[in-house]
């Protein structure tokens, strides 16, 4: 647990952002939209909506996403206990949601997208 604070959040930032510009572009995008969603939420204590984007497997209408280095992220914390609206962007397309962060025993975390609800 003790990775909080081992990867830089302005370095997260800039990944994320160069992985979005990436997953928008004519020659990349088709291939990283297949694999990679964004999640956009509305954080549970600053109100503010956020965008970030989550690897990410589908079938029908669940999708799940399992959160890597899970101590050093906090947006997953928004889907604990009984979950909240997320919408995915996959593929090109919106979809709301709703979403179930879930910790097992080893520590690895697991968020399931309901996109019937």
């Amino acid at each position: 647990m003790g990775q909080r604070g081992s990867f830089p959040s302005g370095l997260a930032r800039s990944f994320n952002t160069r992985i979005m510009a990436l997953r928008s572009s004519p020659r990349w995008g088709r291939f990283l939209r297949r694999h990679l969603a964004v999640v956009t939420y509305t954080g549970r204590r600053s109100g503010r909506t956020f965008s970030t984007p989550v690897a990410y497997r589908q079938t029908g209408d669940a999708v799940v996403i399992q959160v890597a280095m899970p101590d050093a992220k906090q947006w997953w914390r928004n889907f604990l206990g009984e979950g909240g609206p997320i919408s995915l962007n996959l593929d090109g397309a919106d979809r709301a949601g709703h979403a179930v962060a879930r910790r097992d025993d080893r520590g690895r975390v697991t968020v399931t997208v309901d996109l019937t609800r």
